[in-house]
């Protein structure tokens, strides 16, 4: 096959352009320039996509022998990645940009662009599993599953994937730890064998997310609100800069609250407030979410599940039905409550460690019955 490796810089996104080449397939490496204004070095672990990025990726493709590619998507990502991340806060709604980055960049737009050039498909370091199982007709099936590594498992944000996007993607470091993905570097000679993870959102590499949806948005002055009261209890710069199950930065004064800890258990965008209370009103065990994406064919009546609602989250049992009228619609029941669960999140179900699908949550509620 003709593959498109996308090397973000990064050790994990150099072993995989080399195992595919070590599978015989014929690789050209491409570095994605995402941001208009890329920072000559990387300062930090935060963040991604530098003109140094670019250059440890290009020193790769050097020592494997490939040709490489630096493709300008910076004008798609500012629309559909950070254009977007900022209109889903100012809407009241806490966005998932890499999950979004996954669904508009590295399987629409440079997919696109590798077939459009007559490539097979495109292989990245994320850390999932592609299992192929043929049906009964003999036709072959690919299923998106859990890394085997738990802790590094990218899954989550993988799963808006479709069926066909899953037929051009290969994942090759699903099968084996992180560890062993820097001793193999190191083992091929890469000079970033060592070199720290991205992690955080990477256009915001010092990782203060008001503070640059502040200078986005300017200063928005509000009230924060008691949900049990009614009562102003605070003011905020910005109802954009609080996401549900937030306890941290309400800039609160306790005297006028008793010893109990609040929580942010809402955010009311077309009022401009934030809604707080104690952290027992946190918990819901019914999501119904919109924008579903279904990695094979959808589901079909209610099934059991895993739900998962954070990149880092714990998988929760659930019962999941797609709605009858409108299939980009699905209803999840929770076997237990759990916690900041904001609208703009998305969850993820999975039927074992295959990926069903996703949805982003639209709303959330609790059941009329105790949760266990």
């Amino acid at each position: 096959m003709r593959v498109v490796a996308a090397m973000s810089g990064g050790v994990d996104s150099a072993v995989a352009a080399a195992r595919m080449l070590d599978a015989g397939h014929e690789v050209v490496g491409v570095h994605l320039a995402l941001s208009r204004s890329a920072a000559t070095l990387r300062e930090s672990a935060r963040g991604c996509c530098t003109i140094e990025d670019a250059g440890d990726a290009r020193r790769v493709a050097d020592r494997l022998g490939i040709a490489f590619y630096v493709w300008d998507m910076a004008e798609r990502f500012q629309r559909d990645v950070m254009d977007d991340f900022v209109a889903e806060y100012q809407a009241g709604r806490t966005p998932n940009p890499c999950l979004r980055c996954n669904e508009s960049i590295k399987f629409a737009a440079l997919l696109d662009r590798a077939v459009a050039l007559g490539f097979d498909a495109v292989a990245t370091g994320h850390y999932a599993q592609i299992v192929e199982r043929t049906d009964d007709a003999g036709a072959v099936h690919r299923e998106l599953h859990r890394a085997v590594d738990p802790h590094k498992d990218q899954s989550y944000v993988l799963g808006v994937l479709d069926d066909e996007q899953l037929a051009r993607a290969f994942f090759p470091l699903g099968d084996t730890a992180k560890p062993q993905i820097r001793e193999e570097a190191a083992a091929r000679g890469f000079s970033i064998a060592k070199k720290p993870d991205s992690y955080d959102i990477c256009f915001i590499p010092d990782g203060d997310t008001r503070g640059w949806l502040t200078k986005q948005l300017g200063e928005q002055p509000g009230e924060i609100v008691d949900s049990a009261s009614g009562e102003v209890v605070g003011v905020h710069q910005g109802a954009y800069g609080f996401t549900v199950g937030q306890r941290r930065g309400l800039g609160l004064d306790r005297s006028a609250l008793d010893a109990e800890p609040r929580y942010v258990v809402g955010v009311d965008a077309p009022t401009n407030r934030v809604l707080i209370g104690t952290q027992d009103l946190l918990g819901v065990d019914v999501i119904a979410a919109d924008h579903a994406r279904w990695c094979g064919a959808a589901p079909s009546g209610e099934v059991r599940v895993g739900a998962q609602v954070r990149a880092h989250g714990e998988e929760v049992p659930a019962w999941a039905r797609v709605d009858d009228t409108d299939p980009e619609l699905v209803h999840v029941r929770l076997d237990e409550r759990i916690r900041g669960v904001a609208p703009g999140q998305s969850v993820v179900l999975y039927e074992g460690t295959r990926v069903v699908g996703s949805a982003t949550i639209a709303s959330t509620a609790r059941a009329r019955t105790s949760a266990s």
